[in-house]
Order: structure tokens, then sequence, then C-alpha cells
């Protein structure tokens, strides 16, 4: 079972939780397979390098389902999230923890988008205090998995499903969520209002 809290006696910190594709590096439609399929966002690793002296912590929540699927080896995906978090480092950001379901949808796991699982596990390794934390997703399943897991603001960045998903939720129990035209656009705005 995973606890959503670390023992109380512990500093908890406010965290930024960001999904993967379609945030941090570009959508495929058949999915990254590997590092050759990796592309970063436009702004991306400049943004995330402006957070690294910030007292908050940076976790990436990611569904890959390939790795169920058996197009994707769960080593070759654990390579790719190792891989990304060095490019990250080089140019300046850090990554904390990479946090990834790789089930199919219908395995029915509890770490799967949009259930909390992946965020409750970050929280309760990483000292988050998830009511002080920021997700930014492209999906209406991260907003889920983020509203359940109790995370206090949800963003919804317009690169890789973004788009479509920014016109579902007009009219809908989500129609408050912060829309951003990418991570470096969130980044910026939301971390500005926070100084």
């Amino acid at each position: 079972m995973i606890e959503s809290h670390p023992n109380s006696g512990d500093h908890l910190r406010p965290g930024l939780l960001l999904d993967r594709d379609g945030v941090i590096i570009e959508n495929r439609d058949n999915y990254i397979r590997t590092w050759d399929d990796v592309v970063f966002c436009k702004g991306a690793l400049d943004s995330l390098a402006s957070l690294a002296k910030r007292d908050i912590k940076l976790a990436i929540i990611t569904n890959q389902s390939a790795v169920g699927r058996g197009l994707v080896s769960r080593a070759a995906a654990d390579e790719i999230n190792q891989r990304l978090g060095e490019v990250v480092l080089s140019h300046g950001g850090r990554i904390d923890g990479t946090y990834m379901c790789p089930h199919r949808p219908d395995d029915g796991c509890e770490c799967r988008k949009p259930r909390p699982g992946l965020i409750l596990m970050a929280a309760n390794e990483l000292g988050l205090d998830l009511g002080s934390s920021i997700l930014i997703g492209d999906a209406i399943s991260d907003l889920e998995a983020g509203a359940r897991a109790g995370v206090g603001r949800l963003a919804l960045v317009r690169t890789g499903r973004g788009s479509d998903q920014a016109e579902k939720i007009m009219g809908s129990r989500w129609a408050n969520v912060d829309v951003f035209d990418d991570l470096q656009e969130a980044i910026r705005i939301l971390f500005h209002e926070t100084e």
C-alpha cells in the first residue's frame, strides 16, 4: 500500500510534478521507444534550469504503457528516464525523482494516471506537501490524478495532447484549471507569482 505522507516529523516541501511526454519531451504517436525518439519541447530545459535553486522538489510522473504492451523493455524505459535526467542536469536543472507506471490501461494498477498512486509515492519518498505543490500535464488524466492526490494547483499545457484536452475541459469541472502554451510559459507564470 502506498502511503500518502512521509513521517510526520519530516520537513515537507512543495513539489513540481511534471508529466513527461507532451510536457518535457514531445509526444510520439507510436511511443518513445529509444533515446533517438526523444526531442525536448522548446524551452523545457531552460525552464527546468530556472527552478534548480528553488526549495522545491521536481518529479516526473509518467504513464509508459509501451512497457506493458511489450513494445519497450523496462530496462530501455528506465534508461530513457535516466538519460533524460542527465540531460536536464547538464543544462543546469535537476529531477529529484522519476515515477513511471509501466502497465497497460486494462491492467487495473494503482499507479497509472488518472489514479494517484505515482503522485502519492513521490510525496512519500520526496517529502512533498501536496497541498502546496503544482502539477503540470497535457491530459485530463494528469489533472484527475493530481486532484485525487490532493495537489494544490493543477495546470495543463497545450503541447502534446494538451490542445485537444484544453478544448475538452471547457465547461467541465476542470474549466478553472490554468492552461498555458507550454512548460516554459507555465513555469514563468506560476513561479513568478510566488516571488
